[in-house]
């Protein structure tokens, strides 16, 4: 009996896994379609078998589907080099052992087989079966995805290079048939929401609402009333009842964005509900019993916040289930070409005006920059060219200065509108610091001070200090235009509002 089977229509992906499995001394057998090997199938068992997704005739799902029905001691691996979202969800949904994003690393692809020829010998849990293939059509041909998922596939998460966004892809797909809290940490504009959607559009729950509260944008006085709703007369200007988000999202999935903002009172109320369930609306005498899963996001480091008293440390622990971490666009450069062309294409076609094309010196300046914004960046620097650009064709000179600056600063120097190499000092009017780096030791040498005067919580004080003199400024340079100075300091909207009420600046 051959331990690996191998299904692809191209002849040098089995000719490479052949030699490989060779190389480990592991029998190997090859097909060149879905239907030879489920003929060979009616008279030899392999341990393991490891096929592409997208095949003339049978498809890679059509295939794992019947072998997961008819021949579930064999565990199956698939190929894909169309990387999205639906299909890696789709294979683990139907019982896939795992799988392979073209080109793979030999090496690594020799592990995984090598791994699931040394289990296969386990029962593999039952698989869910679909009364119909609606599924597997839906992940072999884009066309047919939901009208929800297509709109997150136009925010490009659907498709990825990365090979950080394919572990989060594994990951959804394993979630898929779960209702464990899951929290998403990442940089502002790395996507959470986009993944908080996936998460409810490719679980059991999908049928039911998915409703996103953003508890920084909230003041603090109303978010108790948002969250859990309020009765008649509960407090001044409550004419009527009103359902809170947890009833809102009964059956489904309710999201918590910017979880590490939520004043630390209320952090005591959700504890309550995420143990049993029940709630009590402001002002009400009744339980109210929900059915919801809850996930959750946060730029902040949360294990930071609980050492500081800020954040409860038995909710993280309730919250911190599973744990998805998005990574910055800096760590997924190969991903950049792709989600610009997508992000032109949409706003050519928002804004009514031709497609830009980036020529080679745009797309490797485009590539260099590190986004500070993340994906949130890229698109708004794309939706900027779709206006700005002065013709069709796009070169590294027409894009925006934030990404041009990026080739003329030294390390460590500040952006500005001055001139190339001129610092923050030198654009203020004072005397240029060599290197961009005279403020660091300014900022030394006042850390040092302080500490020599014993003054207390002094991480707190000087991050507070340094967020105020750096939203000023921005919004200084902008004139006040916050959308614009959020962008360039790479935070959301609701972020730079938020911090504003905080630090005072709104009194200005």
């Amino acid at each position: 009996m051959s331990a690996v089977w191998i299904v692809d229509d191209d002849q040098s992906i089995r000719w490479v896994l052949e030699k490989a499995m060779g190389r480990v001394s592991l029998p190997v057998r090859s097909f060149a379609s879905g239907d030879e090997a489920l003929l060979a199938l009616q008279g030899a068992r392999p341990a393991v078998l490891v096929t592409d997704i997208r095949m003339p005739g049978r498809d890679g799902l059509s295939l794992l589907n019947r072998i997961r029905k008819d021949y579930p001691e064999i565990a199956v691996i698939v190929m894909t080099a169309f990387s999205d979202l639906s299909s890696t969800v789709a294979a683990f949904q139907r019982g896939a052992y795992d799988y392979l994003t073209k080109p793979f690393d030999i090496d690594a692809a020799v592990a995984l087989i090598q791994r699931a020829v040394n289990e296969h010998g386990q029962k593999a849990p039952p698989v869910p079966q679909a009364e119909d293939d609606t599924l597997l059509e839906s992940a072999s041909n884009p066309e047919a995805y939901p009208a929800a998922t297509q709109g997150i596939a136009k925010k490009a998460l659907l498709q990825s290079a990365s090979p950080a966004m394919q572990d989060v892809y594994r990951a959804i797909g394993r979630l898929a048939g779960s209702s464990a809290t899951v929290l998403i940490t990442g940089e502002s504009g790395t996507g959470k929401e986009l993944v908080a959607r996936a998460l409810h559009e490719h679980s059991a729950r999908a049928k039911g609402p998915f409703v996103a509260l953003n508890a920084a944008a909230i003041p603090k006085d109303l978010l108790e009333a948002e969250l859990f709703g309020h009765e008649r007369g509960a407090f001044t200007g409550a004419a009527q009842s009103r359902r809170g988000r947890f009833e809102e999202a009964d059956g489904g999935t309710l999201f918590l964005d910017e979880i590490g903002d939520m004043p630390f009172e209320l952090q005591t109320r959700l504890l309550r509900v995420l143990a049993d369930g029940c709630f009590y609306r402001i002002g009400g005498s009744q339980a109210v019993k929900v059915d919801v899963r809850i996930v959750t996001a946060t730029h902040q480091p949360l294990e930071q916040r609980v050492a500081q008293g800020q954040f409860r440390e038995d909710l993280f622990h309730r919250l911190n289930v599973i744990r998805l971490r998005l990574p910055a666009l800096r760590d997924r450069k190969e991903d950049i070409p792709a989600l610009a062309r997508l992000f032109l294409q949409n706003s050519a076609g928002s804004l009514g005006v031709p497609v830009r094309i980036l020529e080679d010196d745009a797309m490797r300046a485009l590539q260099a920059f590190d986004y500070p914004g993340n994906v949130r960046q890229l698109e708004n620097i794309c939706q900027w060219l779709s206006v700005m650009a002065p013709s069709q064709r796009v070169h590294a000179r027409d894009l925006p200065p934030e990404v041009l600056e990026k080739d003329v600063r030294q390390p460590g120097e500040p952006f500005s509108d001055a001139a190339p190499g001129a610092t923050a000092a030198g654009a203020a009017g004072g005397e240029p610091e060599q290197g961009g780096a005279g403020w660091l030791a300014l900022l030394e040498e006042d850390v040092s001070g302080r500490l020599a005067c014993n003054e207390p919580a002094l991480m707190s004080s000087m991050l507070r200090d340094f967020e105020k003199v750096l939203i000023a400024a921005a919004l200084r340079h902008t004139h006040g235009r916050r959308a614009e100075a959020a962008m360039r300091l790479g935070i959301g909207r609701n972020t730079l509002t938020r911090k504003c009420a905080e630090l005072g600046l709104d009194d200005r």
